[in-house]
């Protein structure tokens, strides 16, 4: 079955270090993510799984095979869509389709019934140059040509970056659709929110994994008391909040400010007692459940945890 699983694996350029020792698994047929800010290390990451580039050290096998002893045999069983738009510009539609099908010594008509879903919809588009498609319709043909040879293991970097926010739900639906017909998956993103579309996924910064679990279980495992703060002058109230004795954090997040508190419990009236008595008796004040965003801030803040025995 197609998994991956990723020991130690390590590369720098230079003096920066962009992954460092990371290690985690991937479930055949899971839907596997990895979020994190622009120069968390992902596109790195997924160079490497995918064989464009050669680890410094530590080891990963994907579907099997090693990244670097196999690379020529693991090429034929990947799809890859690199995060920049990286088809033919001047080729048309159909053009790059069968291009990428003939690479892999295949055809389009082998391959349709598993791209149909996606193709239909630009197939009206099929003589239009690549160039000339818009960002969701430049995305969809980037998925059809790593799909059309039915690889055994997907992995897209950051494929939803820069296009709406239609084109990115849309693009999500269609991995759901794939993940249930057994296709494992990587799909590395900046956007917190799409993190709660996949099975598991892992938190990177800096070059190394804050946590990997299920959305779900990382939210449950904040353990400090989090507070919604909103107040007109919300920037004097994020600094006034800061200088709380008992502030662990607070950081704004959309029209609100995220308080999250040093101690075991907090009474909210207490934080509304102080910022009134700072001059804002306008703030409220209100308890919230952690999303994936709380959780990458407190683990960003927090000391690298270190390494564990085998890969989660």
């Amino acid at each position: 079955m197609a998994g991956i699983l990723v020991h130690d694996l390590c590369k720098s350029f230079g003096a920066v270090q962009a992954v460092d020792r990371v290690r985690f698994r991937v479930a055949p047929g899971e839907l596997f993510g990895l979020i994190g800010p622009d120069g968390a290390g992902k596109t790195t990451l997924l160079r490497m799984l995918v064989t464009l580039l050669t680890p410094d050290g530590g080891s990963a096998t994907v579907d099997g095979l090693d990244v670097v002893r196999d690379y020529r045999a693991l090429r034929t069983r990947l799809g890859y869509m690199p995060g920049r738009f990286s088809l033919y510009q001047d080729l048309t539609v159909e053009e790059n389709l069968a291009f990428f099908a003939s690479v892999f010594g295949t055809t389009v008509e082998a391959g349709y019934d598993l791209i149909a879903p996606i193709y239909r919809q630009i197939e009206p588009f099929k003589t239009r140059r690549a160039g000339a498609l818009s960002g969701g319709m430049k995305q969809k043909l980037a998925l059809s040509c790593a799909l059309i040879h039915r690889p055994r293991v997907l992995m897209l970097d950051e494929p939803t970056t820069g296009v709406d926010a239609v084109s990115r739900r849309e693009f999500w639906d269609v991995l759901a659709r794939l993940k249930a017909g057994g296709l494992t998956i990587v799909v590395s993103t900046p956007y917190m929110d799409e993190a709660r579309r996949c099975d598991r996924v892992a938190l990177m910064q800096g070059g190394r994994l804050l946590g990997v679990d299920t959305p779900a279980a990382l939210e449950a495992a904040y353990d400090r008391p989090l507070l919604a703060v909103r107040a007109a002058a919300r920037y004097d109230v994020l600094q006034a909040l800061r200088q709380f004795p008992h502030a662990r954090s607070v950081y704004a997040f959309g029209e609100a400010l995220h308080y999250t508190d040093a101690r075991p419990s907090v009474d909210p009236a207490e934080i509304r007692a102080y910022l009134a008595g700072r001059g804002y008796p306008d703030a409220t004040v209100e308890p919230i459940r952690a999303g994936i965003e709380d959780v990458f801030m407190a683990r960003m803040a927090a000391p690298p945890p270190p390494p564990t025995a085998s890969p989660t």
